[in-house]
């Protein structure tokens, strides 16, 4: 799954995320735009548990706050 959190100016620590969600799902992709705006994550993990870990991480959030976006993947490389 895929989500974009929008962070409003507030940029969320990249690392403390990665390393909490990644303790549940090592291939999750985490990263932000350019711009700082929109934290973007696609993961194995489900949106109340996502919302969670971020929470864990020290970045707060509600699930109000998480868009479900849909997957871009075409499944050519086997994944």
């Amino acid at each position: 799954m895929q989500f974009k959190i929008r962070t409003f100016g507030n940029a969320p620590d990249l690392r403390a995320i990665e390393r909490v969600v990644g303790d549940v799902d090592p291939s999750a992709v985490i990263d932000i735009d350019a711009a700082g705006e929109v934290l973007r994550i696609s993961t194995l993990i489900g949106d109340v548990e996502l919302v969670s870990l971020i929470n864990q991480a020290g970045y707060r959030m509600s699930l109000d706050n998480l868009e479900r976006v849909p997957s871009e993947c075409c499944g050519g490389c086997g994944g």
